[in-house]
C-alpha cells in the first residue's frame, strides 16, 4: 500500500466525510500544541508533528482493533513523545588524560622509535617519515605525490603505512619491554 493510500485510510478512520476529516486532523494537531506548550515544551510543532507521524505509522496495526475518539490514542502518544522528550540524556564518559611521561620517560620511548626506524630498510624509513612529515594541506598533498610516485592509490598506500606502523609498534614495546628490564 502507498503512502498516500495509507494516509487516505488514515483520514477515512479521522471521518469518512473528507473535509471533516480534515478539520478534525487539524483539531487534533491543535490540540497536541496545546498539550506539549502547557507542558513547557519549546519545540512544540516538531513534537505534534513527531505524534502524527508515529500514530499514522501504527495506523495499520490499531485500525481492526481501537475503538473510539482517535483523539484520545493521538493523546496517548503524544504523552509518549514527551516522556521520551524528558528522558534525561545519558552523559558523555570524560575520561581522565593520560599521565605526562616524564623528560626520561619520553627521550626512552624516542630512543626505541629511533632504533626501531633503523631496522626497516632505508626507503621503507624514508617513506614513513615522508608520510608522517607536514601537516593539514601539505600533508594531503605529499600522500597524493607519494601514492602517485609508487604507483599505488592511497588506500593502498593508507594500507602499506598501516602494517609498517604495526611492526614498529611492535618492536617499540619490545624495545621499551628490553629498557625497563635494564
Amino acid at each position: 500500500m502507498s503512502d498516500q493510500e495509507n494516509f487516505d485510510r488514515f483520514l477515512s478512520w479521522l471521518d469518512p466525510d473528507r473535509d471533516k476529516a480534515g478539520r478534525k486532523y487539524e483539531d487534533i494537531r491543535c490540540k497536541l500544541i496545546k498539550i506539549f506548550t502547557c507542558r513547557g515544551c519549546k519545540d512544540v510543532e516538531e513534537l505534534a508533528d513527531t505524534t502524527i507521524d508515529r500514530v499514522i505509522r501504527k495506523f495499520p496495526e490499531i485500525v481492526e482493533f481501537y475503538v473510539g475518539d482517535p483523539t484520545l490514542y493521538f493523546c496517548g502518544v503524544a504523552r509518549n513523545v514527551y516522556m521520551e522528550r524528558c528522558r534525561p540524556k545519558p552523559s558523555p564518559v570524560v575520561l581522565p588524560a593520560p599521565p605526562e611521561d616524564s623528560p626520561e620517560e619520553k627521550e626512552q620511548k624516542y630512543e626505541c622509535l629511533e632504533k626501531c626506524l633503523n631496522k626497516l630498510p632505508p626507503e621503507t624509513r624514508q617513506m614513513v617519515l615522508d608520510y608522517y612529515k607536514d601537516d593539514k594541506t601539505a600533508k594531503i598533498e605529499r600522500r597524493t605525490e607519494m601514492s602517485e610516485r609508487l604507483g599505488i592509490n592511497k588506500n593502498a598506500l593508507r594500507i602499506r603505512m598501516h602494517r609498517i606502523r604495526e611492526g614498529l609498534h611492535k618492536c617499540l614495546i619490545e624495545c621499551l619491554k628490553e629498557s625497563i628490564t635494564e
